[in-house]
């Protein structure tokens, strides 16, 4: 079969930066639109839902409906592989699911901002659950089968590799223009009004993003590339398989907590900013710029450190890295006795490097199990390896928004983000700590001795 030129492996990660965009509006924004803080009522927003833990004295509505569809998302993972894994289109196993799949996600990501009563109100609840469902289920339509393409177009290590390097830089760029937000919607506010403002920035982006995910639709021809047999079996006995796999029940474990402390991070740094920081919302947007271009410079080494000291080692020093930088932001404002500029952009430099390793290397774990998986047993579950790993952390992830959006409300004067920041480094401390018994030894030995 023929590799991926150089050009294709940036065309198919176009595919990446198109659904980053996407995810980027939603995992930095959706909170902080619903459930806004002083800062952003005093700017003109909107209150659209019930706030403060309302559901039982301890949940938050925002948080609910969150963690509810990241648990519909986790749940429809396993369906859509084992559609994906065991399609019989003439276009491949994974083409048509992107192609499909793009349009509906960008829409529904544009719906959920738009909620139809400019006022607190149920309607407003109901609105956001049905898009929010939407979007999850679009979003793991696109992206289950996108990520399996991963270890089947790269045909050894030094491949995949290459190929997660690329679909990394460009789900960094994506992030990067949904921090860009702010600035957009800042230009247009005074002319539309903060909330359409942000509804029409929104809705550009997404344009932009439905572009960029068709991309590899026209230009990557699957049954070129790759020579698969559809699985068989059901997607429970498929799924149940592929936890088999000792290694990656163990990277699964490790990346739960990784994404628990990561995504309670993300949806809290716009938070950080305007409560610990005391600075403009749009200081949240130069701060996630600079720490994106400051990562893209760690690329190179990271890939040459790969290749001398593995992938284990280099996840392990970016587990223990992440963890002293959320240490610091829990301490981040007045406590701290330098400008605050100057603790954000200390904040930006220490996580790049981190920030570069968590891009790269996770996906190309997964391709390596994923492939000694198959050298091993002979069935070709691409699709659901990157499932199950979804599955895992999705479910860790529904558990952060239910923390962040209830921790966030202890105490006054920031004190819940603080609490936030810390719960996040303890977090990756035990992350790290379940990383250490993973064997990838074993892994490679098995690619070795197949290639």
């Amino acid at each position: 079969m023929k590799s991926l030129s150089k050009g294709r492996i940036w065309l198919l990660a176009m595919g990446q930066l198109g659904w980053a965009m996407l995810s980027g509006l939603i995992s930095n924004w959706l909170v902080y639109f619903y459930q806004p803080d002083e800062a952003a009522q005093a700017a003109g927003q909107t209150i659209f839902i019930p706030q403060g833990r309302v559901l039982l004295s301890v949940f938050t509505i925002i948080g609910a409906i969150t963690a509810l569809g990241r648990i519909f998302d986790a749940v429809t993972d396993p369906w859509i592989a084992s559609l994906s894994d065991r399609c019989k289109s003439a276009s491949g196993r994974r083409i048509p699911f992107l192609k499909w799949s793009s349009l509906p996600l960008a829409v529904s990501t544009v719906m959920v901002f738009c909620a139809p009563v400019g006022h607190i109100s149920a309607w407003n609840v109901t609105w956001l659950l049905i898009f929010i469902l939407c979007y999850y289920l679009a979003i793991t339509a696109y992206c289950t089968p996108f990520n399996a393409l991963i270890p089947e177009l790269g045909h050894n290590q030094q491949e995949r590799l290459s190929i997660s390097t690329a679909i990394s830089l460009t789900f960094i760029v994506g992030t990067a223009f949904a921090y860009v937000a702010p600035v957009i919607w800042g230009m247009l506010e005074p002319q539309f009004g903060r909330i359409l403002a942000m509804r029409i920035t929104f809705a550009g982006l997404a344009v932009i993003a439905f572009i960029c995910m068709q991309i590899p639709v026209f230009a990557i021809r699957e049954k070129d590339y790759v020579h698969s047999q559809p699985a068989e079996g059901t997607a429970f006995s498929s799924l149940i398989k592929t936890f088999k796999n000792r290694e990656f029940r163990l990277f699964v474990a490790s990346d739960i907590f990784y994404w628990i402390g990561l995504t309670m991070f993300q949806t809290g740094l716009p938070f950080f900013v305007t409560s610990l920081l005391k600075l403009p919302e749009n200081m949240s947007t130069i701060f996630f710029v600079a720490m994106t271009a400051l990562s893209l410079v760690f690329y190179v080494p990271v890939n040459l450190l790969t290749k001398r000291l593995g992938k284990k080692k280099l996840v392990l020093l970016a587990f223990m890295i992440f963890a002293c930088c959320f240490g610091y932001t829990a301490l981040m404002g007045s406590a701290l006795k330098i400008p605050a500029a100057a603790q954000g952009f200390i904040l930006v430099a220490v996580a790049a490097f981190p920030m570069a390793i968590f891009g790269i290397l996770p996906q190309a774990m997964v391709a390596d199990i994923s492939e000694s998986d198959a050298k091993k047993t002979g069935e070709n579950r691409e699709g659901m390896f990157y499932a199950a790993r979804t599955f895992a952390f999705k479910l860790g992830q529904s558990v952060s928004m239910l923390l962040f959006t209830a921790l966030a409300t202890i105490g006054t004067n920031g004190m819940g983000y603080r609490i936030v920041a810390a719960a996040s480094s303890a977090l990756a401390l035990i992350g790290g700590c379940i990383l250490i018994f993973y064997n990838e030894k074993k892994i490679d030995q098995v690619i070795a001795e197949t290639e």
